[in-house]
């Protein structure tokens, strides 16, 4: 398909107009290295000559730039480039070196799964942890250990962790987890009482690539766990079965919780259909199966 500037005829006057601008414009440097990379004749370049223009005013800017945050170019980190298609010019936006290397270091998110986290969640980092109690600590040593040991044949425990309010569970697990999807992990983030309701709601769409997606996934957190409006459906045919497969085919899971283990058994006990404590015993066996629990008590950081 031809361009736009190759179907468009000039008079004599516009076609003189043309090289006296063309002309002028070559005493510009930049706008003259930008041309002196492309192969076709000036005859064809002219036609051009406003986008080239433009494209020579972002590579300027390109040239005094020494940050991603210094970018003057209309479109933040994209240079504005002349590439030749058959007997033409076309323009696209290319990523500079700055936005290329940004690129690179968050391609890692890529193997994260948020749903309904925030995702600032994506930035968690153990350097950026507070170190102030000696729980989050010791946490923070087992998550360690988990890295270093994650590659063995038999795969570490995750963690119940379970505490107060605003104490930082979830930004625990979700450094472990960036960390891990640097080096390749695919990982989950799960909502549970958020996760439940959508699945419940897509019965005749995509109910089962969710919870496949969900079940196998190398790295599962279940975060808030024991927050959820409990229904025997959610109970016993989504989070038992989700555990038990996870359980056989030990698969690291990870929860968060503002209940211990004992009171966990307890909000599984009862159901919209009435009290199971044997269905609720049967959960918290596979948690534990899954799982070392950790404590954090330390003061809301979210006030």
């Amino acid at each position: 398909m031809k361009s736009i500037q190759e179907l468009i005829t000039f008079s004599p006057d516009e076609v003189n107009a043309l090289k006296q601008n063309w002309i002028k414009k070559q005493n510009d440097p930049i706008f003259n290295r930008l041309i002196t990379k492309l192969s076709f004749p000036d005859e064809i370049l002219m036609k051009y000559t406003s986008n080239l223009e433009d494209a020579a005013i972002e590579l300027e800017n390109c040239s005094h730039c020494s940050s991603l945050e210094m970018c003057k170019n209309k479109l933040k980190g994209y240079l504005y480039t002349p590439l030749e298609r058959g007997t033409g010019l076309t323009f696209q936006y290319q990523a500079c070196p700055y936005q290329e290397k940004k690129m690179r270091d968050n391609a890692y998110k890529n193997n994260i799964l948020l749903f309904e986290i925030p995702k600032m969640i994506k930035e968690a980092s153990f350097r950026n942890v507070q170190k102030d109690d000696k729980n989050r600590l010791e946490v923070i040593k087992y998550f360690k250990e988990f890295i270093d040991h994650y590659d063995d044949e038999e795969k570490p425990l995750g963690i119940y962790l379970y505490g107060s309010f605003g104490t930082g569970k979830s930004y625990l697990v979700a450094a472990l987890f960036n960390e891990m999807a640097k080096r390749g992990v695919k990982s989950a983030m799960i909502y549970v009482p958020e996760f439940l309701r959508v699945l419940k709601s897509s019965f005749d769409t995509n109910f089962e690539e969710k919870y496949e997606y969900i079940k196998k996934v190398p790295l599962l957190l279940l975060d808030d766990i024991g927050a959820e409006n409990l229904t025997a459906w959610a109970r016993d045919e989504i989070i038992g079965t989700l555990l038990q497969y996870r359980m056989d085919e030990k698969l690291p899971t990870f929860f968060t919780s503002n209940l211990d283990l004992k009171q966990l058994e307890e909000h599984f006990s009862t159901t919209n259909t009435g009290i199971d404590k044997l269905k609720a015993r049967r959960i918290l066996e596979r948690i534990r199966f899954l799982t070392k629990p950790f404590v954090l008590t330390s003061k809301n950081r979210r006030l």
